[in-house]
């Protein structure tokens, strides 16, 4: 095998990994509409707004997982950005993303507060308090 070839296989299985992570992200976001959907049903069927309060629950657990994935995502990503970077003779196929965990933006609670998470778990928050008061 070549070494232009050894990196390319190597990008591919960083990339593998990149995009795993970002469908988890998408699905993810797709149980919590659907479990917050099913606590609404319930609570409507019971005439007991309470149950609106649980659905905050599944909404945290998700919230905090979702940036756990993009925090991996951002981790695989600085992975690739290194390797992309390296003569083919230096690839060693490493999957080890913890050399890049310093980084800036490459923490738990950095994805946490990212755009891309915190606006769709805030707006689900934001809609669960006004379903409440006007139901």
């Amino acid at each position: 095998m070549t070494d232009i070839s050894d990196k390319h296989k190597h990008l591919d299985f960083i990339q593998i990994i990149i995009t795993r992570m970002a469908v988890n992200s998408f699905l993810l976001k797709g149980w919590t509409i659907t479990l917050i959907a099913g606590i609404f049903a319930l609570s409507a069927k019971d005439a007991n707004h309470k149950y609106i309060w649980l659905a905050l629950f599944p909404i945290f657990i998700f919230w905090v997982l979702d940036g756990y994935y993009l925090l991996e995502e951002r981790l695989f990503r600085s992975l690739y950005n290194h390797v992309r970077k390296l003569e083919g003779k230096e690839i060693d196929f490493s999957m080890n993303t913890k050399p890049y965990r310093n980084e800036i933006g490459n923490n738990l609670c950095a994805t946490f507060c990212a755009n891309t998470i915190s606006f769709f778990y805030l707006s689900l928050i934001i809609v669960l308090i006004i379903i409440y008061f006007f139901i």
